[in-house]
């Protein structure tokens, strides 16, 4: 079978074929929005456009008892705006020479197909919403520019996990840290090595380095990671030049936690050994750390029904599936930290409604029955959640 047999047969992969073909570089998405927006007005689907270009779909309850659910996934990708080409390969879709895009575009397809379908259906909910976002990929500008104060739904399905089955329900933040020590007084290595006020910066940043937190800070009783830290880069002076007492030294940290508490832990511990260092330097050299948030941590909630909902979903339909967290960084992550309509706090999960594999390279590739599953999957769910 070739990849346009299969578009007649499925109209699932059709769909997501037709997102696929439309290159959507990282504020590049205007073709892809406007495909989107067109598709909602062929389809009767309540859709807008906010000031920054993310969509906005809505399907209105039948039955005002039960609370709505959002849906969320982003239209960017990892690629330029060149042509995608793509074909099958047995089970798998695939695009010649570059990325596919399954990164979201699996997720946009089956939260776009599952709108459609919806709206045409009878069914008793109480409401769907649907946001797609932009640049994701590099600066996830997007999502922060979503008006959260017009969305209703409490919990937010992301559907960005790489996975079927997969429900992720806490995931790492990400902080940068920035390490520097400065000396007071420099000099020649060899006439004034023997200066006591005369420290070399570079050795006493690799002294400050050595007594740091390296690697896994905190896992959980389950032994998943929560917290890490991991020096990125250290640097002072010049490899080819060895004839000067350094002043000046930096290095660099990444810290990732799915907990405030035992991020703020870490960031205190990290501080009380700079102070430590100014104390044991003071008047030859001093230390000074900074942190810098990028991402912030999104943690899991107490409310565990999806969770629930999700697993009963799964076990009845036979997917494999895994509830877990994640040391990494989403969408979740903002909408961990923000507030809907009502004033509540969202509940987020990255869900994986389809397997995606080797993304961000030319060799990703969609397993299109897993697409197919994950729009089962996604029905099931919804339909307890309305139960």
């Amino acid at each position: 079978m070739d990849i346009n047999t299969l578009r007649k047969e499925n109209e699932i992969v059709d769909l997501f074929c037709n997102l696929a073909q439309i290159p959507s570089p990282s504020l590049g998405e205007e073709n892809l929005i406007n495909w989107i927006v067109q598709y909602c007005k062929d389809n009767n689907l309540n859709c807008e456009t906010d000031e920054y270009k993310n969509v906005h779909i809505s399907v209105p309850a039948t039955d005002t008892s039960k609370s709505p659910i959002l849906l969320s996934a982003h239209m960017d990708v990892i690629g330029d705006d060149s042509a995608v080409k793509i074909y099958l390969d047995g089970d798998l879709i695939k695009a010649e020479g570059r990325t596919l895009g399954g990164d979201d575009k699996a997720g946009v397809t089956n939260a776009l197909y599952f709108a459609k379908e919806l709206a045409k259906s009878d069914m008793k909910h109480g409401g769907l919403e649907v946001v797609f976002t932009r640049d994701e990929e590099s600066g996830m500008s997007g999502i922060r520019h979503v008006d959260f104060s017009k969305i209703k739904s409490k919990y937010v399905l992301v559907l960005d996990s790489d996975r079927l089955g997969q429900l992720l329900t806490s995931g790492a933040s990400y902080v940068k840290v920035k390490l520097e020590v400065n000396t007071f007084k420099g000099g020649h290595s060899g006439i004034d090595i023997a200066d006591p006020e005369r420290e070399n910066a570079a050795k006493l940043l690799a002294d400050l380095v050595s007594v740091l937190p390296q690697g896994v800070f905190y896992s959980d009783e389950e032994g998943q990671v929560v917290t890490s830290c991991n020096i990125g880069g250290i640097t002072s002076g010049k490899l080819d030049v060895t004839n000067i007492i350094n002043t000046k030294g930096e290095a660099t940290y990444s810290i990732r936690s799915s907990s405030k508490q035992k991020e703020q832990e870490l960031m205190d511990l990290m501080k009380f050994h700079v102070k430590d260092f100014n104390n044991e330097y003071e008047g030859i050299a001093q230390a000074q750390i900074t942190f810098e948030e990028h991402m912030p941590a999104f943690e899991k909630v107490e409310d565990e029904y999806i969770p629930i909902l999700f697993e009963a979903t799964v076990k009845k339909l036979g997917i494999p599936y895994e509830i877990s967290s994640f040391h990494a960084g989403a969408e979740t992550h903002i909408y961990a930290n923000e507030k809907n309509a009502s004033g509540e706090k969202f509940a987020p999960y990255l869900a994986g409604l389809a397997t995606v594999c080797n993304m961000h390279s030319d060799k990703e590739y969609l397993e299109y029955k897993t697409m197919i599953e994950g729009q089962k999957l996604l029905k099931a769910l919804f339909e307890a959640y309305n139960g």
